[in-house]
């Protein structure tokens, strides 16, 4: 019992096969400033088909004086696995952390010191994005995914400064907070933080993004495995915003406008020649935006693979993403008409 009162900070990791990533996660927790006897990690794990709880129960074994626990996460989504987690835990303040992501040293300790300060209900830093190998597709995708064009006003992505904001990846709270706005949304298989940081703020609290609280965040290595992420993404970004329309962005709103406008332009220039050139007019400028912002950070970076690799990788994630959320919508009005003729 002495063990559980000495803790007072639950890291919660959902986790499904990060065998190549999970040691590298566990070993920056090892490493915090904070007091690693008052550190409990909570992995809440889908049921992994791979070397993941070997590599869990290989670092707790040589890590003893860090207290691991695994949990089976039978649901297999995220928000499921945050919630097992987050039952089990018994910490004062929780940390929501990712299988495939390294908190910077004073990542723990900023994040408590900020919430004792009174400072925002929920924490934040600023994600590092890593590539997840050496090649060049992954380095432009890891590029890609830092940079505005790519990610729009997501300041957790780029901030210098501090900043109240509408959300944080992998953010800290208080524990009493879930008695005030509950648990994650297990019928949000993504978005589920933005969805848990929205709830939040209708509830009179607030979000600080703090850079000097920082983690790198291993990108997905191939593209096809970026649109399955960006697929994903948008979806869910849409049924969250059915829940909270009053939150869309217009980042948000852009790349879906995009994918409708090629799709209308395109089918119009069947027909009609002046939306034909219009359709090519519209390409080329988007092309020439790309190739503008992949140029200036292929310069500053000295990689001259990132004028090609980048706008690849901008234009999975925008396409997919605009797609997915115009697909989701379908399945709205879909659902909507079955019920009515039902």
């Amino acid at each position: 019992m002495a063990e559980q009162t000495n803790c007072i900070v639950s890291v919660i990791i959902p986790c499904f096969n990060e065998e190549a990533t999970i040691e590298k996660t566990l070993q920056a927790l090892f490493d915090q400033s904070f007091p690693t006897a008052e550190i409990e990690i909570i992995i809440a794990d889908g049921h992994s088909t791979d070397k993941t709880r070997q590599r869990i129960e290989q670092f707790a074994h040589s890590h003893a004086t860090m207290k691991v626990i695994v949990l089976d996460n039978d649901k297999k989504n995220i928000p499921a696995g945050l919630n097992v987690a987050l039952n089990a835990a018994i910490g004062e303040f929780i940390i929501r952390m990712d299988a495939h992501s390294e908190p910077n040293t004073v990542y723990i300790e900023k994040t408590v010191e900020l919430l004792k300060a009174g400072k925002a209900d929920n924490i934040g830093g600023v994600w590092k994005i890593q590539p997840s190998s050496d090649h060049w597709i992954s380095k432009s995708i890891a590029a890609a995914a830092s940079h505005p064009f790519g990610v729009g006003d997501a300041f957790y992505r780029f901030a210098k400064t501090g900043r109240y904001v509408d959300t944080v990846p992998f953010g800290g709270f208080k524990r009493e907070l879930l008695s005030k706005i509950g648990f994650f949304d297990e019928g949000l298989l993504s978005n589920e933080d933005y969805e848990f940081n929205t709830r939040i703020r209708q509830n009179g609290g607030q979000i600080w993004l703090d850079p000097e609280i920082q983690s790198n965040y291993y990108a997905r290595e191939t593209l096809k495995q970026l649109a399955v992420q960006y697929w994903r993404y948008g979806y869910w970004k849409f049924q969250m915003l059915r829940r909270y329309p009053d939150t869309i962005k217009l980042r948000q709103a852009m790349p879906p406008l995009f994918v409708l406008s090629i799709l209308f332009l395109l089918i119009c220039s069947i027909f009609w020649m002046p939306a034909k050139i219009l359709l090519g007019i519209e390409i080329i400028l988007y092309f020439l935006v790309l190739l503008v912002g992949s140029f200036k950070e292929a310069r500053q970076r000295k990689q001259s693979y990132l004028l090609g690799g980048m706008p690849l990788a901008i234009m999975v994630m925008h396409i997919v993403w605009g797609s997915a959320f115009l697909y989701s919508t379908l399945t709205m009005f879909r659902g909507r008409k079955s019920t009515t003729n039902g």
